[in-house]
């Protein structure tokens, strides 16, 4: 109770960069527990851990995205106060994200390999776009494209069965890109630090922006689309527990609903355009 009543609803959206820490805190708390508590288990306590804490906080705010759509308003004034939720929420995953970069890079290599150990593997067997090895061809596009496409089911399937659940999967998201950014700065400091010392600072400060931007260019676009997606499954969960089906403004709900689903397909379209055609030529 402590973790989730550090904020509300109408605090985060008014006040989104306060979720970057916030998410930095439950992600690092949920570090700790996992490797204190369950340390055989870390790579994936930690993303339950840390989906605990962040679930009040979206569902209520789920919740009230889904009292503005019953005050049958327009649609650009939906989406104008929708953005407000999705700030926030991706503020809250980028606080994910940086924790875990943080603890990849600064724990001993010992316990980064027990407590990412699960996020590693997936890095090593996912497609290429994670490792940002991708050659600017239609074909990977595509692939990249589609698969990104079933991830976004997937968050509005779990947001409409779970209110929240699309979280799970953003957490993980984090948690991976998180360990994909740190891997890269981790692995270009020993390499700098083995040949120059620690003397050249500002080598390592430029190591880890690159390590930074080399994700966030097309994991913005990527990662706003599944918050979107997730919107607007939790929207339609709520309207139902509701018993607001049946309605005019259910019928507002869900046209509602499915302007968020189209916004959050363009944005996937865009993303997969940043990474494959952009950035491999910028990095």
């Amino acid at each position: 109770m402590v973790l989730e009543s550090l904020t509300n609803p109408f605090k985060a959206e008014n006040n989104p960069g306060k979720l970057i820490v916030l998410g930095f805190i439950y992600a690092s708390v949920a570090t700790f527990l996992s490797l204190w508590i369950f340390r055989s288990y870390s790579s994936l306590i930690m993303v339950f851990l840390t989906v605990m804490a962040c679930i009040p906080l979206l569902y209520n705010t789920i919740k009230m995205e889904e009292e503005k759509d019953l005050q049958d308003m327009g649609e650009r004034w939906l989406l104008k106060e929708h953005s407000k939720a999705l700030m926030a929420f991706m503020a809250l995953f980028i606080g994910v994200s940086l924790a875990c970069v943080l603890w990849y890079v600064v724990l001993p290599s010992d316990t980064v390999s027990v407590l990412f150990e699960t996020q590693t593997a997936t890095i090593q067997n996912i497609n290429p776009s994670v490792t940002g090895q991708v050659a600017g061809n239609t074909n990977h596009f595509v692939r990249i494209f589609l698969n990104n496409v079933k991830v976004l089911i997937f968050c509005v399937l779990f947001s409409f069965l779970y209110g929240s659940g699309a979280i799970f999967i953003l957490t993980w998201n984090a948690s991976v890109i998180g360990v994909a950014m740190g891997n890269f700065i981790r692995s270009n400091l020993s390499y700098y630090s083995s040949l120059y010392g620690f003397e050249k600072t500002a080598q390592y400060f430029q190591i880890i922006s690159v390590g930074l931007l080399k994700y966030v260019i097309h994991g913005i676009p990527e990662i706003l689309a599944y918050f979107v997606a997730g919107l607007a499954g939790g929207i339609i969960s709520v309207a139902v527990i509701r018993h607001d089906f049946g309605t005019r403004k259910f019928e507002h709900i869900l046209l509602d609903s499915a302007d968020l689903i189209l916004l959050s397909i363009l944005l996937l379209f865009i993303a997969g355009l940043l990474e494959v055609w952009v950035t491999p030529v910028i990095f």
